[in-house]
């Protein structure tokens, strides 16, 4: 598939089948993950490929109790008013009530240096902190995109990770290794397509914040 193709109909798909997927193909979805860069080339990525019945229903139950709170406090009123919201959340539900069924989470982790230790309790300086996530997530999007192109549903998700040390516990991570994100995987019930955005004018400013220079063009 052209790349272009994947990321224009790239979309989160949250119900898939609970069919298997094969190891190579999950394979070949991380292999390409491990192409993307990383801080001074660390290459300190970790990915918990998790298909045992048990630990996700461990996982499930975290889900269940972060989206809980996030339903009732963030999203009460938007879901009322917002049909596009409502809709994520009835997908999100769906995932929440099938995450056991799912056949695949591929959890993507950090591995800090022996020096470095676990990640701290306090918050880093913002160009610390921007770095470190910054060695993650385009290995995720290189997922994220391979499924795409291998026609597997996928999405981005964090809430089942709220409770760090309990989620340690599970999968068996050493402090040095942190979770930062999951990723399910497995054939999709629905179909990609082209996804709704603001066009880019709206969002591109010329030199600082505020001149949206191509707005009209």
């Amino acid at each position: 598939m052209p790349l272009a193709e994947a990321m224009m109909t790239q979309r989160a798909i949250r119900r898939v089948y609970s069919d298997p997927v094969d190891d190579a193909v999950v394979l070949k979805c991380i292999e390409l993950a491990l192409r993307a860069p990383t801080g001074n080339d660390g290459q300190n990525w970790e990915f918990i490929v998790v298909k045992d019945r048990h630990v996700k229903e461990e996982l499930a139950r975290r889900y269940r109790q972060a989206w809980k709170i996030q339903r009732g406090v963030v999203l009460r009123r938007k879901i009322k008013t917002d049909e596009s919201i409502a809709g994520i959340a009835r997908a999100m539900e769906w995932q929440i009530d099938h995450f056991a069924e799912l056949p695949v989470l591929v959890v993507a982790c950090l591995r800090l240096g022996a020096r470095e230790g676990r990640l701290p309790v306090v918050r880093m300086p913002h160009i610390a902190e921007s770095a470190y996530w910054g060695s993650i997530y385009p290995s995720v999007q290189n997922l994220l995109l391979a499924a795409r192109a291998m026609g597997l549903g996928a999405s981005l998700i964090t809430l089942p990770l709220w409770n760090q040390r309990a989620v340690r516990r599970v999968l068996r991570l050493p402090h040095a290794v942190t979770p930062c994100c999951i990723v399910p995987l497995g054939w999709p019930r629905g179909r990609y397509g082209p996804t709704t955005r603001k066009p880019v004018g709206e969002v591109a400013h010329l030199d600082g914040y505020g001149d949206l220079a191509w707005r009209d063009s």
